[in-house]
């Protein structure tokens, strides 16, 4: 073993959770040595992903580079993390470097899930890694193939199959369950997807199984349950992923019972000096505190600023209260945005609700120029009032606008402080003070739940 420095912080995974734990780290102890090491030599935005088949110019504008990293006085180690030794509070990298830490952050990320189907390791059946080298293959391969069939109707793969087509591929989007986007949206907001996939060119099939993926040494069709076939030069999973929680099991670290790493509050490890934080971290829900999967890059950051800002004890309160899950799409223009619980997730939790419903447009009036229609509907608790979640769909203002529904949630916000909530409001800007999507839906419920409880 040769080369083994000590630093006050080492941070393993260069994604968006390791880079934010490394950069807020070195904000809150400028006086502290930080170290970042990279396991991919060349890593990419995550969420830019899809867009890598049409909407960027090159794969290569969707790179994440490490200048910020040096420029913030943060060392970079391009190595992969083969083991820690607690003890000795050391890692063992890739090339045979040993580094020795006083705090270590775990941002070892997650690998997309490999399925149980025959034919899965034919060539042209891909899975999405968050490689560039790896991406740019793929999507070199896929720009030569005219039939593609993606397997997820979640988020990725919407979006995949979204920009796929408009890069002039034939696309049958395939789901399991019976409408898309179904673990963040109610159906008549994952219906507004399927419409637009639909009016794009895209075949989607709801409901459906994959059984097996055929071809003489390459992928040639996918082959359902029921025995249709369809033909296809390429597949794309965009199925999930599994957190990497192996390093941290090998350490003797606790592992949940979902596969990721456990984490309290404060981000910390059942090792006071390791944290872990993004996908290989334990996620748990907001209001049931029960485990949730939930793979985002917004997470996985917040998640590494409270971690970066509390490495050396506990002076900064910053602590995770549970999972929200903010989501956010666009599906050819058309924005679908989701924050804390459906209304179907509520009722199968078994809490008791109201919804608000508020439609309206986006500048006023509606006559002025790019103005889109939104569609706002919010979940509240029936009996202490408080939003519990929402969602939007419309212009690209609805980005924001699910941001201030998931605060909304976090802080406890209650149907009547939604109701009366002062806004600032401009024709150019934003939707009309008297038909505010916010106001509007809170009004809603708030004559809903007034309403209901006359009845009781």
């Amino acid at each position: 073993m040769t080369d083994q420095e000590t630093y006050d912080i080492i941070v393993i995974g260069g994604g968006p959770a390791g880079r934010i734990a490394a950069l807020t780290a070195r904000k809150y102890y400028p006086q502290k040595s930080v170290l970042l090491a990279l396991d991919v030599a060349r890593g990419v935005v995550p969420c830019g992903i899809p867009y890598m088949a049409a909407s960027l110019k090159s794969p290569d504008e969707n790179s994440s580079p490490s200048a910020p990293l040096a420029k913030s006085g943060i060392e970079v180690l391009n190595a992969a993390a083969l083991r820690i030794d607690r003890a000795a509070k050391t890692v063992e990298f890739s090339g045979g470097t040993l580094k020795k830490y006083g705090k270590l952050v775990l941002a070892c990320g997650s690998t997309p899930f490999m399925p149980k189907i025959p034919g899965a390791g034919l060539k042209n059946v891909f899975r999405i890694y968050k490689d560039l080298d790896l991406l740019k293959e793929m999507f070199s391969a896929l720009a030569g193939t005219e039939n593609i069939a993606v397997l997820g109707g979640g988020f990725i793969g919407v979006e995949m199959a979204d920009e796929l087509a408009k890069s002039g591929r034939r696309v049958t989007l395939i789901e399991m369950q019976d409408a898309l986007l179904s673990n963040s949206f109610d159906p008549e907001f994952g219906s507004l997807a399927r419409e637009k996939l639909e009016a794009a060119g895209v075949k989607i099939m709801t409901g459906v199984k994959v059984e097996a993926f055929e071809g003489a040494g390459r992928v040639e069709r996918v082959l359902l349950a029921g025995g249709a076939s369809l033909p296809c030069g390429a597949a794309v999973l965009a199925i999930g992923a599994v957190p990497n929680a192996g390093l941290a099991a090998d350490a003797g670290l606790d592992v949940s019972k979902s596969g990721a790493v456990g984490v309290d509050e404060y981000m910390r490890t059942s090792d006071p000096d390791i944290f872990a934080v993004g996908d290989c971290a334990e996620k748990k829900d907001f209001f049931t505190r029960r485990p949730v999967s939930v793979m985002l890059a917004s997470t996985a950051t917040a998640e590494a600023r409270v971690a970066g800002s509390n490495l050396f004890g506990l002076k900064v309160v910053r602590e995770n209260k549970g999972t929200i899950a903010a989501y956010s799409t666009s599906v050819d223009g058309l924005v679908l945005a989701s924050a804390g619980l459906t209304e179907a997730a509520a009722l199968k939790e078994g809490f008791e609700i109201v919804t608000g419903l508020s439609e309206g447009f986006d500048k006023h009036p509606a006559s002025m120029p790019g103005a889109s229609k939104v569609k706002l509907k919010l979940v509240f608790s029936r009996h202490s009032g408080l939003l519990m979640g929402g969602q939007a769909s419309g212009g690209v203002s609805c980005g924001e606008l699910i941001n201030v529904v998931g605060l909304a949630v976090q802080t406890g916000m209650s149907v009547s402080e939604l109701e009366t909530l002062q806004v600032a409001t401009h024709p150019w800007l934003t939707a009309a003070p008297t038909v505010y999507p916010l106001t509007a839906a809170a009004q809603d419920a708030s004559v809903k739940l007034c309403r209901s409880l006359k009845e009781i």
